[in-house]
């Protein structure tokens, strides 16, 4: 599972849609609607929330909102869109980690998306997120 600090808008097709796929099981899991994936450390930071599905939702909202811009047919029934938005603060560190690794898949997924964001010195955080100086979050798997 990989809910990505990075803006959405970096993603590829396949990572985009994985994005969505896997932030909906997140949303199942902090709803107590799956018996899996209970402990994920990327599930964490919205636990840490003083309302996680809320938190989810706020975030759904900015992946659906990249997938309309793509002209991608989400569906919008899945978001409850009565959260209360919040947001995370994640860290530089967090963000360069991300960085590579998302240009380490589009190298070899999508040259093109690649090629777009491979020269960007410092990349946009996804909107749900507070950037913040320090090292890798401790939840990350290196």
């Amino acid at each position: 599972m990989r809910i990505w600090s990075v803006h959405p808008k970096y993603l590829d097709a396949k990572g985009l849609v994985a994005l969505w796929r896997e932030t909906l099981l997140a949303k199942h899991v902090l709803e107590g609607k799956t018996k899996g994936y209970k402990n994920h450390p990327q599930l964490n930071r919205f636990k840490k929330l003083k309302s996680p599905t809320d938190g989810i939702n706020c975030y759904l909202a900015s992946v659906y909102t990249e997938a309309l811009n793509r002209g991608y047919n989400f569906s919008k029934e899945k978001i409850n869109w009565g959260f209360k938005k919040c947001s995370i603060k994640v860290t530089q560190g967090q963000l360069d980690y991300e960085k590579a690794h998302l240009l380490n898949k589009l190298k070899v997924r999508d040259k093109q998306k690649y090629l777009e964001v491979n020269p960007l010195k410092k990349i946009e955080v996804h909107p749900f997120f507070k950037v913040v100086e320090g090292e890798i979050e401790d939840w990350e798997i290196t």
